[in-house]
């Protein structure tokens, strides 16, 4: 009980505090309304452009490793493609003798693309659609999202049947007016029939094309249309994708399966580098991570500058604030009030006049997140609330502790004496 009167008899000074003097009172929040605004606007746009980078990324799955010719790392003079370009392609072989010696996988297979392809219907065409081979196990790893019509079987797969999958957009400009599945399509030359349309996706945020412009046929019969699974420094790179268990955290047990499979496959002496590279789009997440990380800092210290200054103007009111209740504290303490009931008092209005200013500022990051910013979404997340209110709080209490132990310390004669 003596705690929710502390609270509501500070709550009712702080608030008289506030109504006595508005202007003096928004003057001096303003500083951490700013700062506040300030780094929760940072920390908002920077978590909601992370967000969507990574989204835009999803068609990579998670928990997989993909055994590729050359690794996912970001260009530059420390790149080596040089000594990359020379590595073997993976193939076919590779991908057999994988899937019947790897015991750590949940799912394995194969696939190869290909862009700037030009997809025909009669005297209609698209062009410069990515055409993709998918072999078996490949829904297993990838989310394929048919709206209508199915995927391959079993059996057109392996037999590299002419079946086609197309995207939402190609399906729209070849077969505007009618329904396209089991209708026929040519791509380069050979006759492909439509089995399903994929659900439309959109542009992703970063420009990456999505499935939506994009045809999917059985790995085997992309074979028919492009060199690919011989190994061939020339051919188009077929790239063998194995999906983890859950149980392996960070696939380290599938990482490790896969790299001395593959290496012994090669013929690697234990002194000779991978020929090959395990790419995992964990990597791009954490490069992307590590990148925003530095932006963040950056918005401490922008926003660390305005807090200081609404941290002085807390610590400016608090002081008024005792100066003019001198004599309503010395009655308090003649009446019996402890020091630590004067301290909470005072402390809890510091904290309360800086959580108003916390709060206007949460609230103009709230109306940032109402204005239009093209495709990318921005979301006020409840952390960043929480953040910018524990950040409010701590400056509240931090330029109100000397104020408010001025006040608990006063001798209640000299007090009342003051006015």
């Amino acid at each position: 009980m003596l705690v929710l009167r502390l609270i509501a008899e500070s709550f009712a000074f702080a608030w008289k505090a506030l109504k006595s003097n508005v202007l003096r009172t928004i003057l001096s929040l303003l500083g951490v309304t700013v700062g506040i605004f300030a780094i929760i606007a940072v920390f908002t746009l920077v978590d909601s452009l992370e967000k969507n980078i990574k989204e835009s990324f999803n068609f990579l799955g998670t928990g997989t490793i993909y055994v590729m010719q050359m690794p996912w790392e970001s260009g530059g003079p420390e790149y080596k493609w040089w000594e990359y370009f020379r590595r073997p392609k993976p193939t076919v072989a590779e991908f057999r003798f994988l899937k019947a010696t790897l015991r750590n996988k949940t799912a394995i297979s194969i696939h190869a693309a290909r862009g700037g392809v030009t997809i025909k219907r009669g005297s209609s065409s698209i062009g410069d659609i990515g055409l993709r081979g998918t072999g078996d196990g490949y829904s297993d790893i990838q989310e394929i999202n048919v709206e209508s019509g199915r995927y391959f079987t079993i059996d057109e797969v392996n037999n590299g049947r002419s079946v086609a999958v197309m995207g939402y957009e190609v399906a729209q400009a070849l077969f505007p007016n009618s329904s396209p599945i089991g209708l026929t399509i040519k791509i380069k030359d050979l006759s492909y029939k439509v089995v399903g349309v994929l659900k439309r996706e959109g542009q992703s945020f970063i420009g990456i094309r999505s499935n939506d412009y994009s045809v999917l046929v059985p790995y085997n019969s992309f074979r028919k249309l492009y060199q690919t699974g011989t190994g061939n420094w020339r051919e188009v790179e077929s790239t063998i994708s194995i999906k983890g268990s859950e149980l392996d955290l960070g696939l380290v047990e599938l990482e490790s399966e896969v790299r001395g499979l593959m290496r012994g496959r090669r013929g690697l002496r234990p002194n000779e580098k991978d020929s090959f590279a395990l790419n995992r789009p964990e990597m791009i997440a954490n490069a992307i991570s590590g990148l925003f990380d530095v932006v963040g800092i950056a918005g401490w210290i922008i926003g660390g500058f305005s807090i200081l200054v609404g941290g002085f103007g807390i610590a400016n009111i608090m002081f008024v604030s005792v100066k003019e209740r001198t004599s309503i504290i010395g009655l308090q303490k003649s009446l019996g009030a402890k020091n630590y009931f004067i301290l909470f008092q005072f402390l809890f209005e510091a904290v309360f006049l800086s959580l108003i200013g916390g709060l206007a500022g949460i609230f103009l990051v709230f109306l940032l997140t109402l204005a239009p910013f093209g495709s990318l979404e921005v979301a006020l997340s409840a952390k960043n609330i929480v953040l910018g209110l524990g950040v409010s709080s701590v400056i509240g209490l931090i330029a109100g502790i000397v104020p408010a132990a001025v006040a608990a310390r006063m001798d209640p004669v000299i007090a009342i004496r003051a006015n």
